[in-house]
């Protein structure tokens, strides 16, 4: 009877084994994910930040109206770059770190498209080889933040339904404590979508 018992005992001890060690892998292996794909919204925002000096230039020979827009901007870059507001890996599951950094880059975001659609009012300046290609190049950039964060909110869903599903879930509460990660959502509709201007000159938008 003693070894009946004995041999029950081995075979829920081995069962219990094997369902917690399905999350040993499974559970890091899709937190690391999110972390990368998180890095790459990270750096996409960046490229962002690092198109608006060019922006500067070009509208500088604007009207004032424009010139206080821009002031706004590089404003709203200088804080959405701060060092203290940026989220490594152990942020993504704190709700209030990932707010105050969807804040800052939605306010940036705002403020570029105030200033992109406010300049479309002057002919000259939309006519300017410079404002052209900067254009392209930042409807090109938050078409590359859009997919960024696409791909990091699927991480994220994957990570969040591999921790709650059995039998992950026993490894991923037992073993590694793990907590769900905070998806990346715009603040306002359309707060992702890349601002559009009127390219046309007047003649030919008549």
């Amino acid at each position: 009877m003693n070894r009946i018992a004995a041999m029950k005992a081995s075979i829920v001890a081995a069962a219990a084994l094997a369902l917690s060690a399905c999350g040993i892998n499974s559970v890091p292996t899709a937190e690391e994910n999110a972390k990368a794909k998180w890095a790459d919204v990270e750096a996409a925002f960046q490229e962002r930040a690092n198109l608006i000096p060019n922006l500067e230039q070009i509208t500088m020979s604007s009207a004032e109206q424009e010139r206080q827009t821009l002031n706004e901007v590089i404003s709203a870059r200088a804080s959405a770059t701060r060092p203290e507001i940026q989220l490594d890996g152990d942020d993504l599951q704190n709700p209030e770190a990932m707010a105050q950094y969807q804040q800052a880059q939605n306010s940036l975001g705002g403020a570029l498209s105030r200033l992109l659609v406010s300049v479309e009012r002057y002919p000259e300046l939309r006519s300017q080889e410079n404002f052209g290609r900067f254009m392209t190049q930042i409807e090109g950039q938050e078409n590359r933040i859009r997919v960024a964060i696409r791909d990091y909110n699927e991480a994220v869903r994957q990570y969040n339904t591999t921790i709650r599903t059995f039998p992950d879930t026993i490894g991923a509460n037992i073993i590694h404590g793990a907590e769900p990660m905070v998806p990346y959502e715009a603040v306002s509709e359309g707060a992702e979508v890349a601002p559009t201007l009127d390219m046309r000159s007047d003649s030919a938008a008549n």
